[in-house]
């Protein structure tokens, strides 16, 4: 038999170059193997490999695939490659053939649609594609060559079907750039292994692909489920658990130091000693482990109440811990792991413990979603989970995991009670509240069915010491009633029918407090259309793009930042992780953009004003607004900040006021610049005081990082004060605070008066100056982000770019929180004006 790599081999020295001679598993029948390869040889082009007859069988392919059917992609045939070339990554050396960068672009299997062996001596082949960027039908054709050719040309096209699209509205190239050489194969390029079983080719044991070897964090937010409305139309895409009764608990294992967590990040261990005690007789590995702690009542049904009397000594039913996910493992994070992948693991390490009735797996229910909802909410339960069998683990709440409640059920805040009557004891009923988007309490009815002898009583001693005379509603919020007012520091769990038109809830039950989740995080929960939050998935990969499908990114592979090697693309896919979080900072607000078309580094072009017409979600407001100059510019959704970063804006700029009132500013922003050999501890300390020295003034303060080397301290203002006043009220707070720490915070900007100061900025508080805003990454190397904090994070923070757009998505659970009270926050100058002397 000819040797078929004998033309691959003579072109290569394998002493030098990494390349394999030779070698690789053929695939079994009906799972013949693809590889796209992305080569930076002389040119860019991409190596398109087809498993057949032992052989890769492959085409170079200058300008990569196109999923338009118009577009006839040149492919020029080379010669045969080993199947184990299919792993190949690496730099081709110089003076090699093909010398250059190479990375796995896409990986899965085909299917042959005629005959393969025939279709490929013909010079047609027809084919099915199941890839992480590659799906459905395509052709390689044969074309006539040259005289002059010495290989020959063939076409890739895209045949019709449900997968293509036209060339102006998807790049798959330019969308989906990057390697997925860590990531297993997709879900429908392999059979998938039943339920709880990993599949045959896994070692018991063996860690799966994906996992990256990695110190045990001290902290970890879990993943949130999202309420939607159906069961997904794909249900054969997801698995299905119980949604349990009780507490969201994580348990942290770190050799006989077990610690138990609450999704708030609450250390619950001295309230869960016989559970510790349990989990440390197991001797499970280091790790982090994800469950709900639940009590059963005598039907074997998770009981929230029962839950709540084991905690205060009232009940002694055992607490079991239902553990469903494995975030990390025996010194690796998992988190990139697939779900079913790591959940099969999961059962292993529990299947190898020694047998707890404290501790069990969370099993999946293979029953018709629908069923198994219905039979669900007959049994008495909460409702059911569903998980994406591909997805990923991600610290914040995400549509890939999604809750089916059989009734309307949530969190409300106690805002007050009324007196019992007749026999009652303790309360009548509890007035029920839920914060809005501006962090405003509003209204949602009142509850007074739901309660034992016990509770009602309990529940009294605990309102009586959080009296108060101010109700903590706007005026007017609760008509017709004289309740008593309490602080809203607890937190009840009720169930309803529905809410009503006015905004309150029907036919409410209670079911129990929760010392879990703090008041200022509740808020109104409304089930989301389970196709808008979890649609159907064509690329079941990791590298899926958030990107709406008509936003054509262009040069998404240029990279801006060389300090990290961030791309265009990645910031374009950082702001549509953060779009939403980002929104309401800037809308309203008259914007500058900050477009580095060079990227960090290159020349910055700093735009109030610009043509919008190819900036879909950016508008001009009204001229009058800016007399003499051209209209200012507004974002006004998520796809404004998006067509935005394509048009190479790195940064966001808003003004401190709002369209509907310009003439009079509603903030005011105290830019801290440090200066040379000032150290971090200092600019923590000076925020501190510039805070202190505010709420001397009676002026709320809220915080956030800069995105580069500060911090800048937010101050929400009203009663309508113009915009000079405004500015002279912010000098003078400067001025004062400088004159009475002159050795930590300078008068004048300038480098020369700021070497070991602080230059506190007030100019961003005149008429048309802005700051960058939350959420805004910054044209400086590391792509850093500003980002809202809470006061009380400010001495674990340790620069002003500690998060960047890379890392995000570790802040994404904490997002808009440290801000919630921001707008019911707001003061008027009059108090502050006063007390600084200024007659206005």
């Amino acid at each position: 038999m000819p040797d078929a790599l004998k033309l691959y081999k003579s072109k290569r020295n394998f002493e030098i170059t990494s390349e394999p001679p030779e070698g690789g598993e053929a695939a079994q029948a009906g799972a013949l193997s693809f590889v796209i390869q992305k080569h930076w040889a002389s040119r860019l082009h991409y190596d398109f490999r087809l498993e057949l007859d032992g052989t890769m069988k492959s085409w170079a392919v200058p300008k990569g695939p196109s999923y338009d059917t118009h577009d006839k992609r040149m492919a020029v045939h080379v010669e045969d490659h080993p199947i184990s070339y299919n792993d190949f990554e690496g730099t081709i050396p110089e003076k090699q053939y093909g010398a250059g960068k190479v990375i796995i672009w896409d990986k899965g299997t085909w299917e042959p649609l005629e005959d393969p062996q025939r279709g490929y001596e013909k010079g047609s082949l027809k084919f099915e594609l199941h890839g992480h960027k590659m799906h459905g039908k395509w052709a390689l054709v044969r074309i006539k060559s040259r005289s002059d050719e010495k290989q020959e040309p063939w076409l890739l096209i895209k045949e019709k079907d449900d997968y293509a699209r036209a060339a102006e509205e998807f790049s798959v190239v330019d969308e989906l750039p990057d390697s997925v050489r860590d990531l297993p194969l997709p879900a429908d390029a392999a059979k998938r292994p039943a339920p709880g079983k990993r599949a045959a080719s896994a070692k018991r044991g063996a860690l799966p692909e994906g996992a990256v070897k990695a110190e045990l964090p001290d902290k970890l937010a879990p993943e949130l489920a999202t309420l939607v409305d159906k069961v997904p139309s794909t249900p054969e895409d997801w698995i299905f658990e119980i949604k349990f009764d009780g507490y969201r608990m994580l348990a942290r294992i770190d050799g006989k130091d077990v610690r138990l967590i609450t999704r708030n990040g609450n250390d619950w261990t001295d309230k869960l000693q016989p559970l510790q005690k349990a989990l440390q007789r197991m001797k499970l590995p280091d790790g982090w482990y994800d469950g709900e702690i639940v009590v059963h009542d005598e039907q074997g049904r998770p009981n929230f109440n029962l839950l709540q009397l084991a905690f205060d000594g009232s009940n002694t039913a055992e607490i079991v811990y239902f553990v469903f996910d494995m975030p990390y493992f025996k010194g690796y994070d998992l988190r990139d792991v697939p779900l079913t992948e790591r959940r099969a693991l999961l059962q292993e390490v529990l299947d190898k413990a020694p047998a707890s009735s404290n501790v069990r797996f969370s099993s999946e229910f293979v029953a018709d979603p629908k069923n198994l909802v219905a039979a669900a909410c007959k049994m008495g339960l909460e409702g059911v989970i569903g998980k994406r069998r591909d997805s990923r683990y991600v610290t914040r709440r995400s549509p890939d995991w999604i809750k089916l409640k059989c009734e309307q059920r949530q969190e409300f805040v106690i805002c007050g009670y009324t007196d019992p009557q007749g026999a009652r004891s303790g309360i009548g009923s509890l007035l029920l509240g839920y914060y809005d988007q501006d962090g405003v309490l509003r209204y949602a009815g009142n509850v007074g069915t739901g309660f034992d002898e016990a509770t009602l009583l309990d529940i009294a001693s605990r309102l009586k010491k959080i009296e108060t005379d101010e109700s903590p509603f706007p005026p007017k919020a609760v008509p017709g009633r004289k309740p008593h007012w309490v602080q809203p520091k607890l937190v009840a769990e009720v169930s309803f029918s529905e809410w009503t038109p006015g905004g309150s809830i029907r036919h409410p039950v209670f079911h129990g407090l929760r010392a879990d989740k703090p008041p200022k995080k509740i808020t109104r929960e409304v089930a989301r259309h389970t196709e808008e939050v979890a649609p159907r998935r064509e690329d079941k990969s990791a590298v899926h793009t958030t990107l709406p499908p008509n936003l054509k990114i262009t040069h998404g592979e240029r990279v801006i930042d060389q300090s990290t090697g961030a791309t265009k693309l990645d910031l374009v896919r950082y702001y549509a992780l953060v779009g939403e979080l980002m929104l309401p900072h800037l809308k309203g607000r008259p914007l500058a953009l900050v477009r580095a078309p060079a990227g960090v580094g290159g020349e910055l072009f700093f735009q109030k004003h610009t043509n919008v017409d190819k900036l879909p979600g950016v508008v001009h407001m009204p001229e009058e607004l800016d007399p003499g100059d051209p209209p200012m510019l507004e974002i006004v959704s998520v796809e404004g900040i998006l067509s935005a970063a394509q048009w190479n804006v790195i940064e966001f700029h808003t003004q401190n006021a709002v369209r509907k009132s310009y003439d009079t500013p509603d903030r005011m922003v105290f830019d801290l610049d440090p200066g040379e050999g000032v150290e971090w501890k200092t600019m923590q300390e000076a925020a501190q005081l510039m805070q202190a020295f505010l709420g001397e003034l009676g002026l709320p303060a809220f915080l956030k990082t800069s995105g580069g080397k500060g911090l800048h301290v937010v101050v929400p203002i009203k009663g309508g004060k113009d915009w000079d006043t405004v500015k002279d009220v912010s000098h003078e707070i400067v001025n004062h605070v400088a004159r009475t720490l002159p050795d930590r915070f300078a008068f004048k900007s300038g480098a020369r008066n700021r070497v070991g100061k602080i230059f506190i900025d007030y100019l961003r508080n005149g008429r048309g100056a802005t700051t960058a805003s939350a959420w805004s990454a910054r044209a400086r190397p590391g792509l850093g982000i500003s980002v809202p904090l809470d006061w009380d994070e400010l001495p674990a923070i340790k620069s002003g770019d500690q998060w960047n757009v890379r890392n995000a998505h570790t802040r994404l659970d904490k997002g808009n929180d440290p801000w919630a009270g921001y707008a019911k926050a707001a003061k008027t100058l009059t108090g502050a004006m006063k007390a600084l002397d200024i007659a206005k």
